[in-house]
């Protein structure tokens, strides 16, 4: 007769383990001896190791105990299940890596790959990183809300990049984006996108951009708080006819407003 020390060295595992297999039912707890001592014999060994090389071969210890019972027709079965569960767990333990290896890639994680070859080609314009940070988070919120529609829109994007007055625009930030208030720049960045707007009115591009309200603000107050001079920049183009940063529209100047104030010629 075997002590669980024996029991354990004799099936190639640790006394701990033998004592978890006790407890979850695994292995029969034999009687104790007068001497308060648990006795094994050879079929305990026997049926240790198949735990153990049960358990090596990566059933799950909750199926162990069918298959220990089984019949060769029911044993084949089982690990046929078995079998179908991992290769499912390594085809998830794949996407998992995957998610991972564009996590260290940074932007790739929460964006289409044609975004990113979008942001690439900002870089490769010279626009500088802390407008590309400002960009991408624009772009993983949009792609979020409108996912079936965001190849689309950068496509339209890359377009507008042959624009000379896009380039231009997108030279100017090159650096930092703190600009102050009464930084010739800011007149002339808006003097672009004003071109820019009246252009695209004019092709009926301007109009319903899909995103309700409270989403537009939500954008357009990130652009206010990153870049301090994109208020000033409203503030003009509001007093020459244009309202919004991320959903652009045409309103009456106040001199319009005071010649029309009913709104008719």
């Amino acid at each position: 007769m075997l002590t669980i020390s024996q029991l354990a060295a004799y099936a190639g595992v640790t006394v701990r383990a033998v004592r978890h297999y006790h407890q979850i039912g695994l292995l029969p707890e034999p009687e104790r001896d007068r001497s308060g001592y648990r006795t094994y014999d050879a079929a305990a060994v026997v049926r240790l190791i198949r735990i153990r090389t049960l358990a090596d071969a990566g059933v799950p210890l909750a199926r162990v105990q069918e298959l220990l019972d089984a019949g060769p027709a029911e044993f084949a079965d089982g690990v046929r299940d078995i079998d179908k569960d991992l290769r499912a767990e390594i085809r998830r333990l794949r996407d998992t890596r995957g998610r991972l290896a564009r996590l260290a890639a940074g932007e790739q994680l929460t964006l289409p790959q044609s975004v990113v070859d979008y942001l690439d080609r900002l870089r490769g314009l010279g626009v500088g990183a802390r407008y590309i940070e400002l960009e991408r988070d624009a772009w993983i919120m949009i792609a979020a809300q409108v996912p079936q529609q965001i190849d689309a829109v950068i496509a339209k994007k890359h377009e507008e990049l042959d624009d000379p007055d896009m380039v231009r625009l997108y030279g100017f930030f090159t650096g930092e984006l703190d600009w102050r208030a009464d930084d010739p720049r800011i007149v002339e960045v808006a003097d672009i996108l004003e071109r820019l707007m009246i252009r695209a009115v004019e092709a009926g591009e301007a109009g319903d951009d899909g995103f309700d309200d409270q989403f537009v603000a939500l954008m357009d107050s990130a652009m206010l708080e990153s870049a301090p001079g994109a208020e000033r920049v409203l503030a003009i183009l509001n007093e020459r006819g244009w309202r919004g940063w991320t959903r652009v529209e045409r309103v009456p100047t106040a001199q319009e407003t005071r010649q029309h104030p009913t709104g008719r010629e």
